[in-house]
């Protein structure tokens, strides 16, 4: 039974999503594009059960010089709490980005296929009074009408502890 078990949770581990399943979906993501200029945004915190813990809009900007561009991003909390944070993105190639912020404790790596971009991160994640080192499994998929959809699994020694999942439109 316990080999049995074994083989199975092997198995399932090794069936993660990764973005080049995506590179034949339309409307293609070009990440340069979407995050330059205005992008407004809508989401929710919700922890491994499920439960909806905060809610928040982000107003992004995003500029581009070459292939060097800075995001800016101001969450507004429905608690009344406001948070920055500033994104420094490079295109290294058409299919790798690389990021940095700083709360984020690693370089951030990101693989864009088709309308999905993929980032892995690590960060330190306030909550209640305290910091976490967690990681972060970042989704976008690039919607039609400008919208692009953003699911991003927050883990813990491999374990997904909460999500986050937000709505983006870009402003023209």
């Amino acid at each position: 039974m316990y080999k049995a078990l074994l083989s199975f949770i092997i198995l399932i581990g090794g069936c993660s999503m990764t973005p080049e399943k995506y590179s034949n979906q339309e409307p293609k993501m070009d990440f340069k594009e979407y995050f330059n200029g205005p992008v407004q945004a809508w989401g929710i915190v919700q922890d491994w059960k499920g439960d909806v813990l905060q809610r928040f809009d982000i107003d992004m900007e995003g500029v581009w010089n070459g292939n060097e561009g800075e995001l800016r991003e101001t969450f507004h909390f429905y608690d009344g709490k406001t948070m920055k944070r500033k994104w420094y993105v490079t295109k290294v190639n058409d299919t790798y980005y690389e990021g940095k912020a700083d709360d984020v404790l690693n370089t951030a790596t990101g693989h864009i296929y088709g309308n999905a971009i993929r980032f892995n991160y690590q960060m330190e994640l306030p909550m209640n009074g305290k910091k976490y080192k967690v990681a972060l499994d970042d989704w976008m998929f690039r919607m039609n009408d400008g919208v692009l959809i953003n699911r991003n699994y927050i883990k813990k020694f491999g374990f997904k502890v909460a999500e986050f999942t937000i709505f983006m439109k870009k402003k023209n």
